[in-house]
């Protein structure tokens, strides 16, 4: 099926850019019925609604002309959620309708206003802009809209997501009510069909995406990870799926600097974005990653919007994202255009469910698994240098004579292996990571006592010899509890060596491990403060048999709260006893 666009120009543009096939939703525009009527498009982003929208407006700027008159106030006002995708849309269009002699203009916050205000004084065909700043030229006089044929929103739900319902609305209202009005929006929730209906005539609702459709050209993966295990597992992903560009989606601000710096100090060439970040460092992160100097991009939610990179083959979910709608846009920024490719989503233990949802909400299928092992990296380095350009590009006259002079010198092993340590050099080191497994344990309450079962290297009596306290944790069988996380986990966060760790219990709702007396009460203090894992660590009075609720007395009710204060002389237990633990989040 072949692009069939009225207008010639915009066909000649397309034919020069190698596009052959519409997408759905570019063919669904061109449609006969939809000819100069409103639309309201439900369509995921990547799936080529720039283009479907500046085709669809073409017949009305157009008409049955090659070329536009000449340019005074603009034909066309396009509307997008940020500056990055407003910029984006502008690239698109220039190019689109370089044979139409169209003057088309960008308005975005961060941007110099009086530059802006003397460009639209010059005469232009097509504006692009944010709600807030075009809000503010037609409020001072310098962006006239009387003569505007045609107004397109963009991704309007995530308009009114960022707050921006009142800058719209003021749009709406100040522009010609016999203008086209095309409505864009990944999602149709109530707000925007209500918008539609108000502000829109006879609209024609085109769904350009259903069930899967929108993820044909993206494969999911959801992997699991250990607490505290993220950036292990981020900088395995990076390293397994070596992308030419790649984006690493935080939930704050604050994440992205703790990340990004430490993929700097990993060694990735990495750039943020992030709400803090000017316009013009923003530019410059975008121009790092589009011609290479950077590959890894660390960026929050609102940063990202409208990023559209060619070469970017990655999308990782460092934070999971807070809805279905969040991940379809952050996983759109690969596999665009017909480009494939994999969007992975990080999930800790606490997380399944929440990430079980997100999948299921937005109708994606994701394949479960740990993260890429430390071993499975190596093989994969071993193998890339085999079809590096290093070793397969013709070697000059210069090369052979270097050649030559290092074989009189080295054996072919000591020149090989040499060729090696260069190229693992300048690749970062790949991490030990744990592989929590998810899968339920039918053996319930298992004393799962290092070395005997788990080859953890110690028996039910402590390695060391003498006294040890019990502590509880509030994650058991239901939680996923499995000795090749706890054990890392309660090092991390004790501060403790896992010659100090003896016995660890797994029952039902809840696991008990056993710690050197003489580290018990350092261990104490420093677990009790949770490190982003979700899970409470406190003393527990015996091994116990997982039967009752730790932190409870026989008569089910509450003990006390003091502190630990470790063993009394005679041996006999403290008379301070826990305080109750929280429900694990799951």
């Amino acid at each position: 099926m072949a692009f069939r666009p009225t207008s010639l120009p915009l066909a000649r543009a397309l034919a020069e850019r190698g596009y052959e096939d519409p997408t759905p939703v570019q063919d669904a525009v061109l449609e006969s019925e939809a000819a100069e009527r409103d639309l309201l498009v439900s369509a995921q982003t990547g799936s080529g609604k720039t283009i479907a929208y500046g085709l669809a407006i073409a017949s009305t700027l157009l008409g049955d002309a090659e070329r536009l008159g000449p340019a005074g106030e603009p034909m066309a006002l396009i509307v997008a959620p940020t500056r990055e995708l407003a910029m984006q849309v502008t690239t698109e269009l220039i190019w689109l309708y370089a044979q139409t002699g169209a003057q088309i203009v960008t308005c975005v916050g961060g941007m110099d206003p009086r530059a802006e205000k003397r460009k639209l004084a010059q005469g232009v065909h097509i504006v692009v802009g944010t709600p807030g700043r075009l809000r503010d030229h037609l409020e001072r006089g310098a962006l006239r809209i009387g003569a505007l044929k045609a107004l397109v929103l963009d991704e309007a739900d995530e308009m009114l997501n960022l707050g921006f319902r009142e800058d719209l609305e003021f749009l709406l209202e100040a522009t010609p009510r016999e203008r086209r009005t095309l409505l864009f929006s990944a999602t149709l929730p109530k707000a925007i069909t209500t918008m539609a209906k108000r502000y829109q005539r006879d609209a024609l609702r085109i769904e350009a995406t259903r069930g899967a459709a929108g993820h044909v050209d993206i494969e999911y993966r959801a992997i699991r990870i250990a607490p505290n295990e993220m950036e292990h597992a981020i900088v395995n992903v990076l390293r397994q799926a070596d992308a030419p560009s790649a984006i690493v989606f935080c939930n704050t601000r604050e994440a992205v600097r703790h990340l990004s710096s430490g993929l700097l100090e990993r060694g990735f060439s990495t750039v943020t974005l992030s709400g803090e970040l000017g316009q013009s460092e923003r530019n410059q992160a975008m121009q790092a990653l589009r011609d290479g100097r950077a590959r890894v991009c660390v960026a929050t939610d609102v940063a990202a919007r409208g990023i559209d990179l060619p070469s970017l083959g990655l999308v990782v979910h460092a934070d999971l994202p807070s809805d279905a709608e969040t991940l379809q846009h952050r996983s759109g920024r690969t596999g665009r255009a017909g480009r494939k490719g994999v969007s992975v989503l990080l999930v800790p233990i606490s997380r399944r469910r929440k990430a079980e949802r997100l999948l299921a909400e937005a109708r994606i299928q994701a394949t479960w698994g740990g993260a890429p092992s430390a071993d499975e990296i190596r093989r994969l380095d071993e193998q890339r240098l085999l079809s590096d350009p290093i070793l397969t590009q013709e070697a000059s006259e210069d090369d052979l004579a270097a050649a030559r002079n290092l074989l009189a010198t080295r054996s072919p092993e000591e020149i090989a292996a040499a060729l090696a340590r260069l190229y693992r050099s300048r690749l970062p080191s790949p991490e030990d990571v744990f592989d929590p497994g998810f899968g339920p344990d039918p053996k319930a309450g298992k004393d799962y006592a290092a070395g005997r079962d788990r080859t953890l290297g110690r028996g039910k009596e402590h390695a060391r010899g003498g006294p040890t306290v019990w502590f509880h944790m509030d994650v058991g069988r239901r939680n996923n509890a499995d000795p090749k996380w706890i054990l890392p986990l309660l090092c991390r966060r004790g501060k403790i060596t896992r010659e100090e760790i003896g016995a660890i219990k797994i029952f039902d709702r809840e696991t008990k491990v056993e710690i050197s007396e003489s580290v018990a009460k350092k261990f104490a203090a420093a677990a009790e403060v949770s490190d982003g894992d979700d899970i409470t660590i406190s003393m527990a009075d015996s091994p116990g048999d997982g039967g009752a609720r730790a932190g409870r007395g026989p008569s089910g009710k509450p003990r006390g709260k003091k502190p630990y204060q470790g063993k009394r002389q005679d041996g006999a237990p403290p008379s301070g006893k826990p305080r109750r633990p929280k429900r694990p989040k799951v």
